[in-house]
């Protein structure tokens, strides 16, 4: 059964520089203004020529005086007011994969309180919906504390030219949904994203719900629970849904029972995207987020890692992935030519950019091991409670 999920239409950019061109944000003070030449000064200087700027003798430009009713707007320098803004999300439209009332929208909302959310299908939609404008943020999971990494995004990450701008961890507390009147000792069948029924399986196994329905999303699997019943007029007695308490409300469901996950302690930790990235600092803690690949042969993940451990910079979190373009490697060692696979390495460390140890750590792996290193993002480590 498919989830009924809507999808977000990016819509062509008309707001921003053309197609393949990437905007940059400039301080106040790097902001040039050229105004152009108004119609009369243009016809009454024929030796002028097609630029903006009048040459004078000996091809010297002659400055244009600034029209006092021009439309051109300078920029005004950033106030407190702005940065407040950019933290609560105020103004923000943020990406999130799944339908109102995803574990992942709740995620979206506590990065950014008072942001607009934008439901996108698929997590590539969402990195392409901030990619074209039509979001300006997006926030995505990365890996749960009992379903483990969500290998498709970070798979997405090195496709896309998106920055890790900040994480947000955020505690699931699955619910097990059904239509109105279902008893849980009729219950057969229950639907979900793979990670929440992942996260819930000796529960149901426990509630002898043995067979299980991986759809788009938890909340999607809500959806499908009421409209596909109403859209077909069928009346299921023995299917339920797992997904979050605000689910059932958006979408008319009964809660048959509440955190119904084996772990009490069962939490996401997100990433938050951006089109450019933030300045790093050092009087807060920071998190820096990398993908390198090596050379075949013996010791080379060991040395490679070795640049951290010198420098006392803890490794939080390693994930390796077969390298997509090259997923095979001949190595031959004057006898039979072996294929082994090709990683990439994606690594976390607990340390800032604008850290001088962190630079020379990354400058020593680049030099002497990797073959390819991109800094995915340095951003603030969440504290807060999940």
């Amino acid at each position: 059964m498919a989830a009924a999920s809507s999808s977000l239409r990016i819509p062509a950019p008309t707001h921003h520089p053309a197609a393949g061109a990437r905007p940059r944000r400039l301080p106040f003070h790097a902001v040039s203004v050229r105004p152009r030449r108004s119609a009369v000064s243009a016809s009454s200087s024929p030796q002028q020529g097609d630029g903006d700027d009048a040459d004078g003798p000996a091809g010297v430009p002659v400055p244009v005086p600034f029209p006092r009713d021009s439309a051109i707007a300078l920029p005004r320098p950033l106030t407190s007011a702005d940065l407040m803004g950019e933290a609560s999300g105020e103004g923000l439209r943020v990406a999130y994969q799944g339908c109102p009332g995803a574990y992942s929208e709740a995620a979206a909302r506590k990065a950014y309180p008072s942001c607009e959310t934008v439901p996108c299908e698929y997590f590539e939609t969402a990195f392409q919906a901030v990619e074209k404008w039509a979001a300006d943020r997006a926030v995505l999971p990365l890996e749960n504390s009992l379903g483990g990494s969500i290998h498709r995004n970070y798979d997405l990450l090195l496709r896309h030219r998106l920055h890790i701008v900040g994480e947000v961890r955020l505690a699931v507390r699955h619910c097990l949904l059904a239509n109105r009147g279902v008893k849980i000792e009729n219950l057969r069948s229950a639907m979900s994203h793979p990670q929440a029924l992942a996260q819930c399986e000796q529960t149901l196994t426990q509630l002898g719900i043995e067979h299980r329905e991986a759809v788009d999303d938890t909340a999607g699997a809500a959806k499908v629970g009421c409209c596909l019943m109403a859209l077909f007029e069928e009346n299921l007695q023995d299917t339920a849904a797992v997904a979050s308490s605000l689910s059932a409300q958006l979408y008319g469901l009964d809660i048959l029972a509440e955190n119904i996950q084996d772990d009490a302690d069962n939490v996401t930790r997100f990433m938050m995207l951006a089109r450019e990235p933030i300045i790093p600092r050092t009087d807060k803690p920071f998190k820096t987020s990398i993908v390198f690949s090596l050379e075949e042969g013996p010791g080379q993940l060991f040395k490679a890692l070795a640049v951290f451990a010198l420098r006392k910079i803890n490794l939080t979190k390693m994930e390796s992935r077969p390298h997509k373009k090259r997923p095979l490697r001949v190595a031959d060692d004057n006898s039979t030519p072996l294929k082994h696979f090709d990683y990439l390495f994606y690594v976390d460390f607990e340390a800032s950019m604008a850290d001088p140890n962190a630079q020379n750590a990354l400058s020593n792996l680049k030099q002497e091991f990797a073959t390819f290193l991109r800094v995915l993002g340095s951003y603030p480590t969440d504290v807060t409670e999940a």
